[in-house]
């Protein structure tokens, strides 16, 4: 099993990364130091995670020690829905770079298919709590994140939160320079997600699942929301391999060539979810928990449901 998927660009992208998302400031500098030290070379973060300056003095501080080159590290981030406009991609990306103090991304994602209304609000909403949208399309962004791979800002380009005739659209787009390289979608043993990965897969675009662990911290969460790291029938299979709950739903992605990212900011849990190499799930196990299904969603973005892009109405 590769501890690396190989992108349709050609790079490498290590199947095992660091979730920023939720992470404050105060904790994510010393969770990206304790990350890297634990054998992390991929870090997954995003302008509207409000934390990149202190992921990259992160980032910065185990480059500058010796610990690690650049060339070895795999960056990921995302341009936000407010700067979908033309005109304000490159700059988002730029943002994004000085923040993390580098010269290249090796992976920029659309976060959404969405645009917002750009300015001061990372979520404009309207008197009725819904997004307030732009005049773009994808498309038209698309074609600005290509500019950005031209321009050596970043390695590869790729998406999240799309659904299937999105991604078709793209595919299809006439003109296209570059194909997706990574498509970034929820995904754990509550929403499998099988139809998306299988089609991305088939196109040769990775996918990489975020919230593996079920976002326990996530806003929002509710009392009686299902918790995977205490299901019983996970605890189980954990207890047969002798693992934690969470290195089973780390590795389930894994074994199905999906890159997973989850998020601690906890020392001890940041090296325990990246010992996951030594030990595989038999495929007994992976129906068991492929069987947990319920199309469950964490991010269900109800405050965008009205925009023309909003992906989740589609099966998938």
């Amino acid at each position: 099993m590769a501890s690396a998927l190989t992108l349709n660009t050609g790079a490498r992208m290590p199947i095992l990364g660091l979730g920023t998302w939720k992470s404050t400031p105060g904790e994510v500098t010393e969770a990206i130091k304790a990350a890297i030290l634990a054998g992390y070379c991929h870090i997954d973060g995003a302008h509207v995670y409000l934390n990149e300056k202190e992921v990259g003095t992160g980032v910065r501080a185990m480059i500058d020690q010796g610990v690690v080159k650049r060339e070895e590290l795999f960056i990921v981030s995302k341009l936000w829905s407010t700067f979908h406009d033309r005109s304000l991609v490159r700059g988002a990306c730029e943002k994004t770079l000085s923040d993390l103090k580098l010269d290249y991304l090796d992976l920029y994602l659309m976060h959404e298919p969405m645009g917002f209304k750009p300015g001061e609000s990372l979520l404009p909403l309207d008197a009725d709590g819904k997004v307030i949208p732009d005049n773009s399309t994808f498309l038209e962004t698309w074609e600005e994140m290509e500019k950005l791979v031209d321009a050596g800002l970043v390695k590869a380009i790729g998406i999240s939160n799309f659904n299937r005739s999105q991604i078709e659209a793209i595919l299809n787009k006439p003109g296209l320079k570059y194909k997706p390289a990574n498509h970034q979608i929820e995904c754990h043993p509550y929403l499998t997600q099988e139809k998306m990965i299988n089609f991305c897969q088939s196109k040769g675009i990775t996918v990489t699942a975020y919230s593996p662990l079920g976002s326990p911290d996530r806003p929002g969460a509710k009392p009686g929301d299902p918790s995977f790291l205490e299901d019983p029938k996970i605890r189980a299979i954990a207890d047969k391999y002798k693992k934690t709950a969470a290195q089973i739903l780390i590795r389930f992605h894994i074994e199905r060539n999906v890159v997973v990212i989850p998020k601690s900011v906890n020392p001890k849990r940041i090296k325990e979810n990246f010992q996951v190499f030594d030990f595989k799930l038999s495929k007994e196990d992976m129906n068991t928990i492929m069987s947990f299904n319920r199309n469950w969603r964490i991010c269900l973005m109800e405050w965008a449901s009205n925009h023309k892009d909003y992906p989740l109405n589609a099966e998938y």
